[in-house]
């Protein structure tokens, strides 16, 4: 009898079982992403019941099993690890204290990991996810091709959305993306955003220009602030993150080499280095293979640099340089 032949065993790792965590194995099911998912979560009591929860729905996916518990052995050999676990941010709490309480348990959790998955893609979604990327590479000495953050993924996806809706068109085609830091200082390029082929500023609907310097103002604007938006009336996003994480993960199994707005270490790009921050980048199975160097304008080659300096000085003042 002939051999049957299956598609290669995948093995996602997921870190934290909380609602990103869950919504990413989730995701990760529905869309088929992987055969083998692993939780692992410190609350071992939270995270059985996670796994035993997405466990008894496997009959309605692929061929597919879900592991894993309060044990971070679960997670041996897996390809890719997925890591949302961390401090949540209190009230009063700054971004730089909670930070500084992340990289605090990177440096326990991140030696661990990597003696359970040596050749594992590392792909952080805790945030402060630029700064983070940084404490982890160093902590890891992992190459930083291996270990990235899923950056400006999901506010790229916040941007198409708008931009889709005030033009009357799908979604996928708008040519809209988020650089920079993953907070506060990203901001689209406009300069080069287009709808289909045509540039932004001259999308009309009957013989009137749509995107005004105050729309794409307002646009911008509700980027920027759309995870606060979600956090005030639920306490947390969750769905958006967990689909931009697989999305990311399905391109590095695959082998897609797909241009993807992740945050990962610059060495040169558009003249900066030795910080993390998104730009369009070349994603496959070894992980960023490339950071591409996207036309600016003025405007916007000084916010990037604007976005570069900030994360320095976070980095500065929590002793990562």
């Amino acid at each position: 009898m002939a051999n049957i032949t299956t598609r290669p065993v995948t093995k996602l790792g997921i870190v934290g079982a909380g609602s990103v965590g869950t919504a990413l194995a989730y995701a990760a099911l529905i869309r088929d992403a992987a055969r083998q998912v692993a939780i692992y979560d410190i609350d071992s009591a939270r995270a059985e019941a996670e796994v035993l929860d997405l466990s008894h729905g496997t009959q309605f996916t692929g061929a597919n099993t879900v592991t894993g518990g309060g044990n971070i052995d679960a997670l041996a050999g897996a390809d890719v690890i997925v890591i949302t676990a961390g401090a949540r941010q209190k009230p009063g709490q700054t971004r730089l204290d909670l930070a500084a309480a992340n990289v605090r348990i990177l440096e326990s959790l991140m030696p661990a990991l990597m003696e359970q998955a040596p050749e594992a893609v590392y792909i952080l979604v805790t945030n402060p996810c630029d700064v983070l990327t940084v404490a982890a590479q160093k902590i890891t000495g992992l190459p930083s091709n291996r270990i990235f953050s899923s950056g400006t993924v999901l506010d790229t996806s916040r941007l198409r959305l708008l931009v889709a809706q005030s033009a009357h068109v799908l979604m996928s085609s708008v040519h809209a993306t988020i650089i920079g830091e993953h907070g506060d200082s990203e901001f689209p390029v406009w300069s080069s955003a287009t709808i289909g082929p045509v540039p932004i500023r001259e999308w009309q609907i009957s013989g009137r220009q749509v995107f005004t310097d105050e729309l794409l103002a307002a646009i911008t604007d509700d980027v920027v602030n759309a995870a606060y938006k979600v956090i005030a009336g639920k306490g947390a996003t969750n769905y958006a993150i967990g689909l931009a994480g697989v999305r990311i993960v399905e391109a590095v199994f695959q082998a897609q080499n797909a241009v993807l707005p992740v945050s990962a270490l610059l060495r040169g790009e558009h003249g900066i280095s030795g910080v993390a921050l998104s730009l369009p980048s070349i994603v496959g199975s070894g992980g960023v293979y490339k950071m591409l160097e996207m036309p600016l304008d003025d405007g916007e080659q000084q916010a990037l640099q604007n976005s570069a300096e900030t994360l320095r000085n976070t980095m500065q003042n929590l002793g990562i340089g």
